[in-house]
């Protein structure tokens, strides 16, 4: 359906059937909303850029709150929550409660109004990052917004020129793993994606070698969804961030940039900038081509018409369009396309920057208002929002009633990620009296519902094995998966639950039995591996790169323990990836055999040879010695009918 807005200067805005966009704020109440989020009261907070690479405004940039008052679906107050200096350039804001946490390019703020008067009356450093190339101190490849999961934490990613993570005492970030969280590729580089509690602390790296990956986003079942910029090549992605994994951006033993020459290189652009042919890289869901892709959710309301129903939502700048991607799941992985939700006919200025679910259902966009979308620089710092909703519907919030186990739960249903948190905080205060309102709600036919209700009834006291129980008898693939990412969540030993369901008949739930067994090093793991690895059918990606983060810490016991069990068959397609991917020293023996071996294809060899850049010390030098020697070895010589 075709909406004219009066505000659209330059043309027409366009939005799919059954959905009209009209304005919520005009260009006079805000600038350059980098950043959006929707309370529980329907107010839009609004993160303003305007400070981006000019600083103009000397008091610092804003967190503004746009109040429709009247019920007339259009602002009419506007409350200035915090302004600093320190904000100058703020990529995100995020509400919980009496909380906001704010990203700026460097750092990340948790903002608390103590007395309810829509000011910010404390101010504590969560984190902070360091520009790797400050032009005033900013840059657009920094710190990005947060997000509450169902899980009770923070997520937040940021992208290639940000140094790192330090505590505001200086100190450098570790991992829960030790590892410390910085672009020195021990392990980590690039762009990552991070998880950890409301305190900052149990910091986890879920995803890195990203370049730009502006926000990432996390569904009722826990999986994390991600846009990623390219460098003007028309290869934007979108990812499903797999935990632990490698994305790509660069070569993960040297760092080198997509350019670098090396074996079996890939064919295209779009495969090339990502370094999609290397072992170790989980794959792409989706190229989108050229453009700025910024903000990005899940929608799991019911307001929308149903296209538009528990996909991802994202608000793409450079073409000037808020997309939707819908997503089937294929294997260990999934298949998605492009949908278009908002897009502009002829309005250059139309730059929707970032996307957010309202408490009724409603989409709101942040637009940017700017003909330039790159290059680190601003013309026009004018801002709009627009509300998408079907055709006449009022902008009404409903009446949340947090204080009884009954209404958190039903508030726990909403779509609105700021209603969803002070639900689940107040059952998670409830403890043993919200235990009937979860088991219930566990029971709902909305798999989501479910998730996030066993979430929630994981948290409370004693509640993490009856959450798994349950979810392990679900019908719905995507809630077995989670009784892993419970157990993951709550420190539970995960040999026993993942042996109950190695067989499962889901690729899907059988990838998060390998991610689980990531540094799980243990005997009992490597022969759960083993039998993961003997059910890889040769042809999923997802489901081999999921393997390769399962052997982490544990990778000889692992690959003996499938050798012994797989037999002569480690020689079959399936056994040859598995050879491939493996960052055990035994392989790299084996590659060798592989390329020396006739009824292998010779078009596998640039393949096979390749991952030797992965292997290091005696055993890869001992396997090129026996492909050296091959080479040096006189042939017989041809006689007449020899083939």
């Amino acid at each position: 359906m075709a909406c004219s807005l009066a505000e659209s200067s330059n043309g027409e805005l366009v939005a799919a059937k059954g959905v009209a966009v009209t304005p919520f704020a005009t260009e006079d109440q805000l600038s350059n909303p980098a950043s959006i989020d929707v309370d529980d009261r329907g107010r839009v907070w609004v993160g303003e850029a305007i400070n981006y690479r000019k600083k103009d405004r000397k008091e610092g940039d804003r967190i503004l709150i746009l109040e429709d008052s009247n019920g007339d679906g259009r602002s009419d107050k506007t409350k200035v929550f915090y302004q600093d200096p320190d904000i100058d350039g703020v990529h995100g804001v995020c509400v919980l409660g009496n909380k906001v946490i704010v990203s700026a390019p460097d750092r990340i703020l948790l903002l608390t109004d103590d007395d309810g008067d829509d000011k910010a009356e404390a101010k504590e450093l969560l984190f902070r990052g360091k520009v790797l190339h400050p032009v005033q101190g900013q840059h657009d490849h920094a710190i990005h917004a947060v997000m509450f999961g169902p899980d009770g934490r923070l997520y937040f990613n940021f992208g290639n020129f940000n140094a790192g993570l330090w505590r505001a005492d200086g100190t450098l970030v570790k991992d829960v793993f030790g590892n410390p969280v910085d672009n020195s590729r021990k392990p980590y580089q690039e762009g990552m994606v991070i998880r950890c509690e409301m305190d900052g602390s149990q910091v986890e790296v879920l995803g890195y070698n990203f370049r730009n990956n502006w926000e990432v986003t996390v569904d009722s079942f826990g999986s994390m969804w991600q846009s990623d910029n390219d460098n003007g090549s028309s290869s934007c992605r979108v990812n499903f961030v797999m935990e632990y994994g490698n994305y790509g951006y660069r070569e993960e033993m040297t760092g080198l940039g997509y350019q670098s020459k090396r074996t079996n290189m890939e064919a295209t652009m779009q495969r090339r900038m990502w370094h999609q042919n290397d072992p170790g890289v989980v794959p792409n869901l989706l190229i989108t081509g050229g453009g700025a892709p910024t903000g990005i959710l899940v929608y799991e309301g019911n307001l929308l018409p149903k296209p538009f129903r528990d996909q991802m939502i994202h608000a793409e700048p450079g073409r000037n369009v808020v997309w939707a991607f819908p997503t089937k799941q294929a294997g260990a992985g999934y298949t998605a396309r492009i949908t278009n939700l908002v897009h502009s006919q002829g309005d250059r200025n139309y730059r929707p920057s970032d996307v957010s679910v309202a408490p009724d259902g409603s989409l709101i966009i942040a637009d940017w208002f700017d003909p330039v979308d790159c290059c680190h620089r601003t013309i026009n710092d004018a801002g709009r929002i627009f509300r998408v909703a079907p055709p006449g519907h009022a902008y009404v919030v409903p009446d949340f009633d947090f204080k009884t186990p009954a209404g958190a739960a039903k508030a726990l249903r909403n779509p609105n990620l700021s209603v969803r948190y002070k639900a689940w905080t107040a059952l998670h205060a409830m403890q043993e009296k919200a235990r009937p309102a979860l088991r219930k709600m566990a029971t709902d036919e909305n798999p989501r519902f479910r998730a996030r209700a066993l979430w929630a009834l994981a948290a409370i006291k004693d509640g993490a094995q009856e959450a798994i129980e349950v979810a392990l008898q679900d019908e719905d693939a995507n809630l077995r998966a989670l009784a892993l990412r419970i157990a993951r969540r709550h420190g539970m030993a995960i040999e026993p639950l993942v042996r109950r369901m190695v067989r499962d008949e889901s690729a899907l739930v059988r990838r998060e039995c390998a991610v689980s067994l990531h540094r799980v090093a243990t005997s009992e793991a490597a022969g759960l591996w083993a039998e993961l690895a003997l059910q890889h059918d040769g042809r999923d990606r997802w489901y081999l790169e999921a393997l390769g983060i399962g052997e982490k810490g544990n990778k000889t016991a692992c690959f003996n323990a499938w050798l012994k069990k797989v037999g002569d068959d480690w020689k079959a397609p399936a056994g040859r990836d598995i050879v491939w991917r493996s960052r055990a020293p035994e392989a790299a023996g084996l590659l060798a055999k592989l390329v020396l071996d006739p009824k292998v294809p010779e078009s596998e060899h640039p393949r096979l040879m390749r991952a030797f850049d992965f292997h290091s010390g005696k055993a890869r030098e001992d396997a090129l010695a026996i492909l050296l020697l091959d080479l040096d070895a006189p042939t017989e010589p041809k006689t007449e009918g020899r083939r």
